[in-house]
């Protein structure tokens, strides 16, 4: 140390040794590739979010405006780029119910409530928010 307080360092100071990671080390082990995996699905949620942020502005423009994009819905592409989204979204979606006890804790009469039961409820309450929004487009 020097007087001023800050540590010298020579011309040869070591370097500091730090392994090499190579970019797809998450590729080798499972568990790692799902990780990884459920966080580019955000990437798919963002694309819904912004789809539906489309739709919005285009009904706001008008018929004509809504007509074009419902017509661009219906392209090949659209088709497929929605239903890989789909796909993806579903994952996100389970992947997040299921790990729902690790980010909320819940306590009735002193005692924690189970994993189990905290998942159970996760997916019953998907389950009807589905059924609910199933009846209201299938009977409009």
């Amino acid at each position: 140390m020097t007087t001023t307080g800050l540590p010298s360092y020579t011309r040869f100071h070591p370097k500091w040794y730090r392994v090499r990671m190579p970019i797809f080390w998450w590729v080798r082990r499972w568990v790692h590739a799902r990780f990884i995996l459920r966080e580019l699905t955000s990437v798919f949620v963002a694309y819904y979010a912004l789809v539906m942020l489309i739709q919005v502005r285009a009904v706001g423009l008008g018929e004509q405006a809504y007509a074009q994009f419902s017509v661009w819905l219906e392209t090949p592409t659209a088709l497929i780029l929605n239903a890989v989204a789909f796909l993806f979204v579903a994952y996100h979606t389970v992947t997040w119910l299921r790990l729902a006890p690790r980010a909320l804790v819940i306590r009735l009469g002193g005692r924690r409530v189970s994993d189990a039961a905290i998942v159970a409820g996760n997916f019953l309450a998907l389950g009807g928010a589905s059924i609910v929004v199933a009846w209201i487009l299938l009977a409009g």
